[in-house]
């Protein structure tokens, strides 16, 4: 999962705000199945928070909530796709990454794939950084915020006929 806060001054109220989520990734393939897609592995009591309910308590425009397709590692049984979170921001703002998978991808099992690793950037005008796996950096507003989540990893050789 990638851990992701973002704080600042709210213009519409005039009053600080912090936020804090962890984006989901996808699971592995297990021996009897495909791995699920945008889901915590390891990890209960956690909201996946309404795009609507996100805008309407913080300064903040998603732009795009999705699946990250073929990010699932490949194999008898494929691994789950990740997630894509990109958020402009619509104030000033501090934002903070923690996340992991990005130089490691997650691996495969028994001959199955490994799926893709994650990813951030902060798009800036029509400029965009990486934004290092564990980081904090100022953005301003018009900015977006991207993650993508890693995949998980396959299980087995997939089957050379199909």
């Amino acid at each position: 999962m990638s851990n992701l806060t973002i704080g600042g001054m709210d213009p519409r109220s005039g009053r600080p705000f912090a936020y804090y989520e962890t984006i989901a990734g996808g699971m592995g393939a297990r021996p009897n199945a495909d791995g699920l897609s945008g889901v915590h592995t390891h990890m209960t009591n956690s909201l996946n928070t309404p795009v609507e309910a996100l805008e309407y308590a913080y300064p903040f425009r998603v732009r795009q909530y999705s699946y990250r397709p073929n990010s699932g590692g490949e194999g008898k049984f494929r691994g789950g796709d990740g997630l894509v979170r990109e958020i402009e921001l619509l104030a000033d703002a501090q934002v903070t990454l923690l996340s992991d998978r990005r130089r490691f991808q997650p691996y495969g099992l028994s001959g199955g794939r490994p799926a893709a690793p994650a990813g951030a950037a902060h798009l800036s005008g029509n400029q965009s950084r990486e934004i290092p796996g564990k980081s904090s950096l100022h953005a301003k507003k018009g900015d977006c915020i991207r993650i993508e989540t890693p995949g998980g990893g396959g299980w087995g050789k997939a089957d050379p006929a199909s």
